[in-house]
Order: C-alpha cells, then sequence, then structure tokens
C-alpha cells in the first residue's frame, strides 16, 4: 500500500515540474527583453572650455564599441569650409545628431579630417582638400566658413559665382576693405552672405530688444557691451586655431576683433542699423609673454547723435562674461548670461530669466534654413550683411583709432 501511495506521490510531482517548465517556457518565448542602453557615437576626449560649455559641459569620450545610428537629415545641402576654428564642435556636433544635411567639407590638412571624423563619425568620402573641387561635386547651397577671419574673404570669391551662399563665423572679415569686396561679390551675384554670432540665439537679448522696441525704457541714451574670458590660451582652444587667432592678420586683431565685434553687432541692431558719428578707441597688451602679436584687451566708445555705446572686449579677465547694459530715458535694461536679465522701469524692478526662443530664431541652422528662402526677412537683423557692413566700419575706426591716437569721425 505505502508503494502504491509513494508512486502516486511522485508521479503528482512529476506532472507539478512539467506544468512550471511549460509555463516557464511560454513565458520565456513571449516577454518582451529589457531594452540594452542605446549605442552612441563618440565624443571628443576634450573641448575647448566654451565650446565644452555650449555642449552641456558633455566632454567625456565614452570608450565602447558602438554603431552610429543617426536620423536621416533634411534642409539644404550644407558645405564646410575650414576645420580650424573650435566652433566646428557645434556644426559637427548638429551633423551627428542628424540635424544638417552635411555634404562636404573643404580643409587642406588632413590631420583635420582624421581629427574630427573620429570624433563624429564624419566619412572620408566627404571630405576634400580643395573648396572649388567639393562645391562642383557636392552642389551645396550654403556654405560655412570654420577657418581664419581672414580667409572668409576666400570662401566668398570661390562660392559667389556659383551661386552659393555663405555664412561665416563672426567677424564677418579680418579687415573693411575684405568686408566691402564680400559685399561686392555677394550682391553681384544675388547670395547670402550671413555671420554667426553665440549671442544671436541668446534669449535674454531677443527680450531686451523686443522690450526696447516696444519703447518700454524710452529712448536708448547708453549702451554697455562685456564680452570676453581669461584669453584663448588660457580656456585650452586648440593650437590650430590659436594659431590665426593670435595673428594680426589673420583674425584682423586680437581681442578687439574677437570680442569687440559682439558689442558693435548687438549695439547696431538696436539702433536699428544708424552708423556711428565717431569712435575712440583704446587698446592693452598685458600678456605679452601669451599673446606677443596682438593686444589682449580693448575698449570702444562709439558715439551716436543721441546715445554713446561702450565696448569692453578682454581675453585678461578672471571669467568669462557676455553681458549688456541699456539704459533709456525711461528704464534700463541688464542681461546677465544667456537666459537671466533685469528690467528696471519707474523704479518698478523686475529680473527673470527670458522666453526661450522659437525656431527658426534659436539656433543656426534653422536660421540660415529660414534666410535662404526668406532673404528680405532678414536683411536687418544681427546676422546679416548689412548690419555686419556697420559692424565692420566699428571694428576698421576703432583699429585706426587705436593707431592714431585719436578719435575717428566717421
Amino acid at each position: 500500500m505505502k508503494t502504491k501511495l509513494n508512486q502516486g506521490f511522485k508521479l503528482v510531482l512529476a506532472v507539478l515540474a512539467f506544468n512550471i517548465c511549460c509555463v516557464a517556457i511560454a513565458k520565456a518565448q513571449t516577454t518582451i527583453p529589457t531594452p540594452t542602453t542605446p549605442m552612441v557615437p563618440n565624443k571628443p576626449l576634450a573641448l575647448p572650455a566654451d565650446t565644452a560649455a555650449k555642449l552641456k559641459n558633455d566632454t567625456s569620450l565614452k570608450k565602447k564599441d558602438t554603431v552610429i545610428v543617426k536620423k536621416v537629415p533634411t534642409g539644404p545641402k550644407v558645405g564646410i569650409a575650414g576645420l580650424n576654428h573650435d566652433h566646428i564642435h557645434l556644426i559637427l556636433n548638429e551633423y551627428r545628431n542628424g540635424n544638417v544635411n552635411l555634404v562636404g567639407i573643404a580643409e587642406p590638412d588632413k590631420k583635420l579630417w582624421e581629427k574630427y571624423g573620429k570624433m563624429y563619425g564624419v566619412p572620408d568620402s566627404l571630405f576634400f582638400d580643395d573648396l572649388k573641387t567639393m562645391c562642383q561635386k557636392r552642389k551645396p547651397v550654403i556654405v560655412l566658413g570654420y577657418n581664419a577671419v581672414g580667409k572668409h574673404i576666400d570662401i566668398v570669391e570661390t562660392c559667389a559665382p556659383m551661386g552659393i551662399s555663405v555664412m561665416v563665423e563672426k567677424p564677418l572679415a579680418a579687415t573693411l576693405d575684405q568686408a566691402k569686396r564680400m559685399e561686392f561679390l555677394a550682391l553681384k551675384y544675388y547670395i547670402s552672405l550671413l555671420t554667426n554670432y553665440e549671442t544671436t540665439w541668446y534669449p535674454s537679448v531677443q527680450s531686451a530688444y523686443n522690450t526696447i522696441k516696444t519703447d518700454s525704457v524710452g529712448v536708448i541714451r547708453k549702451m554697455v557691451f562685456h564680452d570676453g574670458h581669461q584669453g584663448p590660451k588660457e580656456i585650452g582652444c586648440s593650437d590650430d586655431f590659436l594659431a590665426w587667432l593670435t595673428d594680426p592678420v589673420l583674425n584682423g586683431a586680437g581681442a578687439l576683433n574677437d570680442f569687440g565685434c559682439y558689442g558693435a553687432d548687438m549695439m547696431t541692431w538696436m539702433m536699428k542699423g544708424q552708423k556711428p558719428i565717431a569712435v575712440t578707441a583704446i587698446a592693452r597688451h598685458y600678456k605679452p609673454g601669451v599673446y606677443p602679436k596682438v593686444e589682449d584687451d580693448a575698449t570702444i566708445i562709439v558715439e551716436y547723435p543721441d546715445a554713446t555705446g561702450l565696448i569692453e572686449a578682454s581675453w585678461n579677465w578672471p571669467f568669462g562674461i557676455k553681458d549688456m547694459e541699456v539704459f533709456g530715458a525711461k528704464g534700463y535694461i541688464h542681461t546677465f548670461d544667456k537666459d537671466s536679465l533685469e528690467v528696471k522701469i519707474n523704479n518698478q524692478v523686475r529680473s527673470f530669466k527670458a522666453t526661450p526662443l522659437a525656431s527658426p530664431a534659436d539656433a543656426p541652422v534653422p536660421y540660415f534654413t529660414y534666410a535662404l528662402k526668406n532673404p528680405l526677412q532678414v536683411r536687418n537683423d544681427r546676422s546679416s550683411l548689412k548690419n555686419n557692413m556697420v559692424v565692420m566700419m566699428i571694428l576698421d575706426a576703432a583699429k585706426r583709432s587705436i593707431k592714431e591716437g585719436k578719435r575717428i569721425v566717421l
């Protein structure tokens, strides 16, 4: 009897075990696997400090075997001229994220091909050592300049006769004479010629402009701009960038051109394109051992019939800053950084963060995409050729004032 019970009990256990195994197998076959971490492209080991800040301080390279999966870019075909400007990280990051339709890069230095190709997953087929060849073969609609400021004119000389628009990093040119030649070519061949400023994409600056436009602070009486940092070498700019940035010919000046252009651009925009009546400037050379060829600090006074502008540009400050103060007949505006500002009107103070900008006014790629389709809509803004010809006039007068030691009447 015990034997039969034992046998029955063992049979029940066997059936239960079989059922459990069946359930487990079925579950394993139908359960959706837990997703793994998405594969991402490599990132550079180290970026210049100011560029890293724009990329949200993400400077680490994720060392893993990866497969780059990028959304198919739309928009106009984009070419790049030059790779020796550290702002190149910003546009190539957009390429890596599938936000720019990059069709070719022209750069004579092949070591930069390898450097940026590895960093951003750019295929060898996109690299050319000659701009004209790249444009003929890839047929971009716009070429973005990331080369020495003194070489911006070469981009326009090549692209304008081919009907290709151009957008360069600030400032427009190294000299006023170069800018005039670029303007002539742009008008002759009916191309857009734009200049990219970081501050153009600052919500705080746009909010300040909107307040001024509504006459809330009254007629502008004084504008003060602080633009600078510890110095390009001190913040870790690349050797390729420093080689031309600190050269009086290739950059046109030192801190005066590099940072003075920001204030001149925003000032001209707020003054509705009005040309100043006079410019006075002084330059300082606090660090000749670091920057032997160019000034590292400049102060520029810009006179209008009813207002005064003050531009303070420096590679010699203990921290980076891009702020702006506007004094009106009825009020005052101070932008502290990209987002924060303060408005004082009739002793009422309001400190706040500006509303984020909407596309296409929030970044270079959507902006130039819009500008190519609507050139008349952007002809008076901060990136426009019209605005930047006045900027170049101010910078040229500042350099003449420093050289001649006097106020330059325009």
